[in-house]
């Protein structure tokens, strides 16, 4: 340490240029950092999902749940698999160890695929692995609307018009529907009409599938030149369908499909349903963050990418967005920002308040920001998310500690009478190794308090270890700026005659302390059990103390699920989430929209039943709210006026 501190005297343009590659490196960090609202608690896990329409869970269950299960089982690193199966659904849930990469887990269950699709019987489902997201990975939603439309058409418009272009942005993995009709094109037969032509059904499923499909030919040469040769067979419209060949009569009359049937447009059998603002039925997108993007920038490129995209689309067609997490992430850093300013500001003002020298203040300042960009670096090369939990443990009083004892020991030397033939630098030198030993220890000391958090495991672990770890690099960076940069800094700008000139307020404080300090040492026993009293005490008031895992992070919205009877139907619960729609728009001025979300997406992550709604309240500024004035008064509101008007339902909040 003392030849550090020699060192960085001898060399001071050198460290000079060593604290700007720390400020650039910072801001550049700083940038690339990924901003979040809280830390993201999803495990190590891998969605293997199979859709098998028609199945009942039973059936689910053993033809196709267990399969995948029984295929996935034994892999490396694999700690356990959960799985639900629903009517039509299979989900199974494959948790690896903490620390894996996401991308090497999935290859392996990958290679697994094929051997649980052959386990499962032909024709009722294919498994497939869910997009590399996590529970927090939904970062915006909108709905599409169209005047006239059918929720055929605007389904439609979004799976080719919207969807497919937001998959191209840098940093979306997916893009989830929920809401609206899946175009499938369906053949109602006529059972009279089958057996009159004395047609079975399987000739009719062998006839649509063998009459779709494209041929090649090779090619064939004439007049010197090369004809390719094509067979079209692949099914464009209803015309087409009505026109395929099923048998010949004994007369050699063909029998087409128009002959047994009716071909026409129709919905996918479905267990999922969007609603909003009491209209009804709506058709909504979910834009699915890759894991480990940054929040704040794929939502500003998402943004962007729609401004593109409503150009496009057809007449009367609109995107309303109804969500953004850019404006949670707004609001988690205008708070962080507040925090972070205000104990700033503060801890500079107690340091030109104490240390009586407003140069040494402003040096011991300045240590404050390069912490913080030395804290960001660090947190970027360990793949942090700056959010409410890890940013917001910084402790600038922490930070400041060894410079503080630096600077002030070397005013206090310069402050002394002069020695002959000593140089101020050599002054500063000596100073500074006067302290480097307890600064150092000082500040280990207070690392080494936060180690056992980095032992945490699980979601523990993931919420409290970035926090740890952000505090551990503030702090480093602390102590490397107090044994380099402060010395420094102390040679270039403390010129002429430095007085240590004690302030008034410590003058006062020193007066009342020394009577007590006296008395404390001549009662050495007495001051010791004062000391164990108060600790017992304050022990006895622990249980009284109150108790939360993590802040209470309010984003100006409120989520209610509620729950029906499990055998409801879906339409049902359309008309449920309706009527729950009406009552809070009505009611609640403070509601600027509510969308509600039953049952599963195109792409089940959420395996919900249709008994099951996700009923999304977003409220306008808290200064605007009339109805009660605290979040908890106006759930009690919302609870009230529900169990009353919306019955059938329990609610959660």
């Amino acid at each position: 340490m003392h030849r550090l501190i020699d060192f960085s005297l001898k060399n001071k343009f050198l460290v000079l240029i060593f604290t700007a590659v720390i400020v650039a490196a910072g801001i550049y960090s700083m940038l690339r950092l990924p901003i979040d609202a809280v830390p993201d608690v999803t495990p190590n896990q891998v969605l293997v999902l199979t859709q098998a329409p028609g199945l009942g869970p039973v059936e689910v269950e053993r033809f196709v749940t267990f399969p995948v299960e029984t295929a996935m089982s034994g892999l490396p690193g694999i700690e356990q698999i959960r799985s639900v199966s629903r009517f039509g659904l299979s989900s199974v849930y494959i948790y690896f160890e903490e620390g894996m990469d996401i991308y090497f887990v999935r290859r392996l269950v990958l290679e697994r695929l094929p051997a649980a699709r052959e386990a499962i019987p032909a024709g009722i489902g294919s498994p497939e692995m869910g997009p590399v997201s996590t529970g927090l990975g939904e970062i915006y939603q909108f709905e599409v609307r169209g005047e006239g439309m059918t929720l055929m058409d605007l389904r439609s418009i979004l799976e080719w018009d919207i969807a497919f272009k937001l998959r191209g942005v840098p940093g979306v993995v997916e893009v989830n529907s929920y809401g609206g009709e899946l175009k499938t094109y369906e053949v109602q037969l006529d059972p009279e009409k089958l057996v009159s032509y004395n047609v079975g059904l399987d000739k009719i499923f062998t006839a649509l599938e063998r009459n779709n499909a494209n041929a090649g030919g090779a090619y064939i040469e004439r007049a010197q030149e090369q004809y390719v040769i094509r067979g079209e067979g692949l099914v464009e419209r209803i015309s087409d369908i009505d026109n395929i060949v099923v048998q010949a009569s004994p007369g050699g009359t063909p029998v087409y499909i128009k002959n047994v049937g009716r071909t026409q447009l129709a919905p996918q059998v479905r267990q999922g349903a969007a609603t909003r603002d009491g209209r009804g039925e709506a058709v909504t997108g979910v834009v699915m963050m890759l894991m480990g993007e940054n929040s704040r920038v794929v939502a500003q490129r998402v943004r962007d990418e729609l401004e593109e995209i409503k150009q496009s689309l057809p007449p009367g067609v609109t995107i309303d967005t109804y969500y953004d997490r850019t404006e949670l992430v707004r609001k988690t850093i205008s708070t962080v920002e507040k925090n972070l300013v205000e104990g700033g500001i503060l801890v500079v003002a107690v340091l030109l308040l104490l240390l009586g020298n407003v140069r040494g203040g402003l040096i011991v300042a300045a240590a404050i920001p390069l912490s913080m960009l030395f804290a960001f670096t660090g947190m970027v090369q360990a793949g942090l998310t700056g959010n409410l939990m890890s940013l917001g443990a910084i402790d600038f009083g922490l930070i400041v500690d060894g410079s503080v004892v630096m600077i002030e020991n070397i005013v206090r030397r310069l402050g002394e009478e002069k020695r002959a033939g000593v140089s101020r630098e050599d002054v500063i030198r000596d100073a500074g190794r006067e302290v480097a030993r307890p600064v150092f220890f000082a500040v280990l000391i207070i690392m080494i308090v936060y180690l056992p958090i980095l032992t945490l495991q699980g979601v523990e672990g993931k919420m409290f270890r970035p926090m740890a770890l952000t505090v551990i690099f503030a702090l480093i960076g602390s102590l490397i700026l107090a044994l380099t940069l402060m010395p420094v800094l102390a040679a270039l700008l403390f010129r002429g005659r430095v007085a240590e000139k004690e302030p008034r307020v410590m003058h006062w404080l020193k007066d009342r302390y020394r009577p007590l300090l006296h008395r404390s040492l001549g009662r050495p026993v007495i001051t010791g059990a004062i000391s164990v009293a108060v600790f017992v005490v304050s022990l006895g008031l622990v249980p009284f103390m109150g108790t939360e895992f993590i802040p209470k992070l309010d984003e100006g919205a409120i989520a209610i699920q509620a729950w029906r009877l499990p055998s409801v139907s879906l339409s049902e619960s359309v008309k449920s989430t309706t009527l729950i729609e009406k009552v809070l728009k009505e009611r609640f001025p403070e509601v600027i929209t509510v969308v509600s979300r039953t049952g599963v997406a195109e792409i089940p992550t959420d395996p919900m039943g249709v008994e099951t709604s996700d009923i999304y309240v977003i409220l306008k500024e808290h200064s605007q709210w009339q109805t009660a004035d605290t979040r908890e008064g106006l759930i009690e509101k919302f609870n009230e006026a529900l169990e009353q008007q919306v019955p059938g339902n329990v609610f959660s909040y």
